[in-house]
This record gives structure tokens, sequence and C-alpha cells, in this order.
């Protein structure tokens, strides 16, 4: 990219890589065009981020939710894409009936199970390190990719530990308008291998091989309630986009892939015990730090049965 100066500015020529100056005002847009924003009733919500990540309080999470709250609670979700819950005294079952007022909860055959066969548990330790320190959305590799998430730990390391999460149609949003125009209605492929063979039992994968194939998604979704457009691509699952040789296919997804990384669209959250996150998988991509090693991490995740992206 060539830098043009006014004329009567005598600096030497230079250059740099595509999309390699980004710096100035972005455009920070938290809900859909048309949408005012509008007070909870039902409980406090203190916003952690301008356009994601918000804690709520006043909800007890062990008791279940009335028609109102659980629309409220929705609605909160749609324009904060990620929810976080201080001092909640829960149990698996808690939590699996609070993820249950969005949906049938999915199984992950991929990760070891909690109490429940639809609870995945995450067990991090000094001789099991955790490989979830890469900006991702759950499960891409399915045709109907998670609707969402509810993730409490049961451990907490005393120091580190945090997730982040990237608001993925801000994302969108900040992109060069030809580069919009150039990606909308191109499809990526996704598959689970790559995001799972790196720590995974060999012969798991092979078992599952079959009935998990690639799947092609957009490379930006339409969210199904909310009809903002969100980049859907992710370091994980996506291998390439359909359609394109293999060098250009790299090098806009290196780019694209870069866009959770700016730190204007990202919130993140300090784990402490009875701590919750619940998000929008549709909206959301998240990254958990793993900067706690050799101390324990330990973590319970439901995921909501989504539909698939279009």
């Amino acid at each position: 990219m060539s830098i043009e100066l006014p004329d009567r500015v005598r600096l030497r020529p230079a250059t740099v890589p595509d999309g390699g100056i980004l710096e100035g005002p972005r455009v920070l847009r938290r809900l859909p065009e048309g949408v005012e924003e509008r007070p909870y009733e039902l409980f406090a919500l203190r916003p952690l981020g301008r356009v994601i990540g918000a804690e709520i309080g006043g909800v007890d999470l062990a008791e279940p939710l009335t028609p109102a709250l659980h629309a409220e609670l929705n609605r909160a979700l749609l324009e904060w894409k990620v929810l976080f819950f201080r001092d909640q005294d829960i149990t698996s079952a808690h939590q699996r009936a609070f993820a249950a007022n969005w949906g049938e909860l999915e199984t992950n055959p991929f990760i070891p199970q909690g109490e429940t066969e639809d609870t995945t548990r995450f067990t991090r330790s000094a001789s099991m390190p955790g490989f979830e320190n890469i900006w991702h959305v759950d499960v891409t590799f399915r045709p109907a990719p998670a609707l969402g998430s509810v993730l409490r730990l049961i451990e907490v390391p005393p120091i580190g530990g945090d997730t982040m999460w990237a608001d993925m149609a801000a994302a969108y949003d900040n992109l060069p308008e030809d580069l919009r125009e150039r990606i909308d209605g191109l499809t990526a492929v996704h598959d689970f291998i790559p995001g799972f063979a790196r720590f995974s039992d060999p012969e798991l994968l092979l078992r599952h091989q079959d009935a998990f194939p690639p799947v092609e998604h957009p490379v930006v979704r339409t969210h199904p309630e909310t009809g903002r457009r969100t980049l859907f691509v992710n370091q994980a699952f996506t291998t390439h986009i359909a359609g394109l040789d293999r060098d250009e296919s790299d090098r806009l997804l290196r780019y694209l892939f870069s866009r959770a990384h700016v730190p204007e669209f990202q919130v993140r959250f300090a784990w402490r015990p009875g701590s919750v996150a619940f998000w929008d998988n549709r909206a959301t991509q998240h990254y958990a730090v793993n900067d706690y090693h050799p101390y324990a991490r330990v973590a319970e995740r439901v995921a909501i049965v989504g539909d698939r992206p279009f």
C-alpha cells in the first residue's frame, strides 16, 4: 500500500504491507441498525466493554427463569454478546438447566465429559496444559454450530487464566468496503481435524472423521436474531475459502483471522470462584489465556444446539 501525502510534503516515498496501517477511529456499533437502547428492568447490567461484554447482577442461576427474565436475558445476550455472572453457587445440573432455556444441549465427542454427556470438562494442570489459547468459534465443524455456551470455572488458578471474547460484527463493520464486497457471498471450509489433531488421540479422531466431514459456511454469516453481518471464519477450524487457490485463500484468511485481535472489539474477563460466562457463539470468537502454568484450571461447559449459518 502506497502512502499518499500532500504535494507540499517532501517526505521520502514509503510503502507498507496491505492492511498494515489501521490506526484511527473504529466503527464501534453495539446494537443493530434501528434498535434503540432500552433499560433492563429485572436485573442490573454493568458494561465491561464498549461493544461486547456485560456483568449481570441480581440473577440467581440456581433458580428457574421466568419467561420475562428469560426474554430480558436473551435481549442482553443479543446486545452485549457475552454475559457474566458473579457469586453463583451452582451445580452442573443448575448450569445445564440454565442453558436449556435456550434450546437442546449438544454433546462433543472430542472433549472429556463431566457428569453427563452434554457437559464437557476442561482439566488443565502442570501435566495437562491448555490448548484453547487460539481465537476460535466453538464447533464450526458442525453443519449447525452451537448457538451459545455457558462456562463455569470449578477451580480458578491464583493468577492468570482469563478468557477473552471478540465481537465479530464489529470486526466485519470495520473491514474496508471493497473487502466486504469481496467476501460477501464467499464460503469457507471448516474441519474438526486442525483444531484437535495437535493434542488429541489420533484413534479418537479417526473414529469420528466419517461422522464429521468438512462443511462449508458463509465467510460472513447473518445473525438469525439480530440480522447483523458477522465475520465467521476462525483459526481453529477454518481450512480454506472455497473457490480460491491456496495462496490467495491463505492470504485472505490470515487477514480475516487477525480481525479478532483488535482490542477495541474485545472484552477480557478475570475469573473468580462462582463466576459464570454465557456467550453468543454466532456473534463472537473467544480465547482462553494460557498464562497460569503450573497452576490448575478446571472448567465445565455446556453448549446449546444452533442452526445452520446463512
